[in-house]
């Protein structure tokens, strides 16, 4: 079954995320604050994709998204806020989230997005490239969907391991900023092209022995990025 959690204090907010959701085909886990969003997370394992309000009674959802993260790098976190301020969104991504919709959204957009960090979990396909991919000092493990560096485990998101794969199936290859949220968050992403910047400077922080120096995740001026020199 494919459950997603729904973490939102505002309970006809909350009903109409559900119940498009159901409708969908996922099973629905229903919190209205951080502390029971949390506890849930901990007694259901199962649980892939969460959806997290920012603003919240208690800790708000920055907060959550980063216990998460403390927790489990595995699932999928998209953030639900009624802001608009790209600071707000930028936050987000930065403490661990994959992906954000602002309120008001439409149901379609919402399930298209749930769908496609769900295909990002591993949760709808196999994976079915070499089993590792060595480019030192990384080695990437397809089948246990793990990075290491110098052989220390780097703890990476769903939507970091796709961006790194990408790359390193790619070595040297110009990636266009279009064809990493394409292959990343899939052809039927709704969302907008600077997630995938945010994305790459949250995954240098992680992977770059100077992240304000890149040698392995290089920007291609005006166009994207490419991995190597």
């Amino acid at each position: 079954m494919r459950k997603v959690l729904v973490l939102e204090d505002e309970e006809n907010i909350r009903s109409f995320v559900v119940i498009n959701l159901k409708r969908a085909g996922y099973q629905t886990i229903e919190a209205a604050t951080g502390e029971d969003a949390l506890a849930a997370l901990k007694k259901d394992p199962g649980i892939k994709v969460a959806l997290l309000d920012i603003m919240l009674p208690g800790i708000d959802g920055f907060e959550v998204c980063r216990r998460i993260r403390a927790m489990d790098n595995k699932i999928g976190i998209i953030m639900l806020t009624a802001r608009t301020q790209e600071m707000d969104k930028v936050t987000g991504l930065m403490t661990g989230a994959d992906d954000y919709v602002t309120k008001p959204f439409s149901p379609a957009e919402l399930t298209a997005r749930v769908d496609a960090l769900f295909r990002r979990t591993g949760g709808d396909e196999e994976e079915v490239s070499p089993d590792e991919i060595s480019q030192p000092p990384f080695l990437l493990n397809t089948r246990n969907r793990t990075l290491e560096k110098n052989g220390q485990r780097v703890k990476l998101t769903q939507v970091e391991y796709g961006i790194v794969k990408l790359f390193m199936e790619n070595p040297g290859k110009a990636l266009s900023r279009e064809e990493i949220l394409d292959a990343v968050w899939g052809k039927d992403y709704f969302g907008e092209l600077k997630i995938v910047d945010v994305n790459i400077r949250r995954l240098r922080i992680k992977i770059e022995d100077n992240p304000t120096k890149p040698t392995y995740v290089n920007t291609v001026w005006g166009y994207g990025y490419k991995w190597g020199s």
